[in-house]
């Protein structure tokens, strides 16, 4: 979770991305019960990969939703950005026993469960369209024989999505660590994971596929309005009654929200403690504590105790932030 989350702006300014709400969980949160539904092992730990200015809030944040989930929270920094295979290796001393990782800036879900068994690895996959954009994954039935970063010809259109299990912890953080030590880069000068995937499969260690229904990408802010689109097409929220006010669904509502005098939806996001008068909100997030009065958004994000007055059309305002039309 070290990155900056740089297209998710203005919102990443004071908030991790995985820590950005999705029809009210975080998507950090979305990936924990998606392992707990769908694997075959019992989530004890989870190792949280900083960047070095995370405030105690955002740890305080993590913990809590740790213990909801019945693990300890444990926190390692990277210091710098170096590539996926150092964020790991950041962790190095968590990377005993079984072990799963996840780049938590992208939500999935699968309604197969996962057996991790007779296996030394699972990677979870994804089919797409365009392989060349993606690493890949290239498979023998289960059992995966290659990796190739960015494929020019169409060897494979399987993505790796980010998601892995290891039987032993020590043997990726030992791959790791002599890529470290002997310099050896990739894509951008920097130490990447399939590299060390790559010398785990020449050490003949067996690697099996497991693949995902849904892949949806939180990455950008259209990205994240529109997986949270997809998100509340597929659950159903209960939500309150309000006043002199319409709501199309699907729409997800938080606790002690009011609104009045207003339309919601379709595909409206709005979290807890939110004010909202004379407004129509559409195609938006709008997160916890914010105020929103004779405005029309759409397509839009407003962050935490964040205030819009008169304001219309497509707005990103980030938390704290006020927004007043003049008169």
């Amino acid at each position: 979770m070290a990155g900056r989350g740089t297209r998710v702006r203005p919102h990443s300014h004071t908030t991790p991305k995985p820590l950005l709400p999705v029809a009210g969980t975080m998507i950090v949160e979305r990936i924990v019960e998606t392992f707990a539904r769908t694997l075959d092992r019992t989530i004890t730990e989870i190792v949280y990969i900083l960047g070095p200015d995370f405030g105690q809030n955002i740890k305080d944040t993590l913990k809590e939703m740790s213990e909801r989930h019945n693990a300890t929270a444990t926190f390692r920094v990277q210091e710098k950005a170096l590539g996926t295979a150092h964020a790991v290796s950041c962790a190095g001393d968590d990377l005993k026993g079984e072990v799963i990782i996840v780049f938590a800036d992208t939500i999935f879900d699968s309604k197969e469960s996962v057996s991790v068994e007779d296996a030394d690895s699972v990677i979870w996959l994804k089919e797409v369209e365009d392989p060349s954009r993606f690493g890949v994954a290239v498979h023998d039935g289960d059992t995966i024989t290659d990796f190739v970063e960015k494929p020019s010809e169409p060897i494979s259109n399987l993505a790796i999505i980010g998601v892995y299990y290891f039987k032993k912890g020590e043997d990726l953080n030992k791959e790791i660590q002599y890529l470290i030590d002997n310099d050896v880069t990739g894509h951008g000068n920097e130490y990447q994971l399939t590299d060390a995937l790559d010398r785990l499969l020449k050490d003949n260690k067996v690697f099996k596929k497991a693949t995902v229904d849904e892949w949806l990408d939180c990455g950008t802010l259209p990205a994240w309005l529109d997986t949270t689109s997809e998100i509340l097409e597929k659950e159903q929220h209960s939500y309150g009654e309000f006043q002199n006010t319409t709501i199309h669904e699907p729409v997800f509502i938080g606790e002690n929200v009011d609104i009045k005098n207003s339309e919601i939806g379709p595909f409206a996001s709005i979290e807890s403690g939110t004010v909202i008068e004379n407004s129509t909100v559409k195609k938006s997030i709008v997160q916890s504590n914010a105020t929103i009065k004779n405005s029309s958004l759409e397509r839009s994000t407003v962050g935490n105790f964040a205030e819009a007055d008169g304001v219309s059309g497509e707005m990103h305002i980030g938390d704290h932030s006020v927004v007043h039309q003049q008169r």
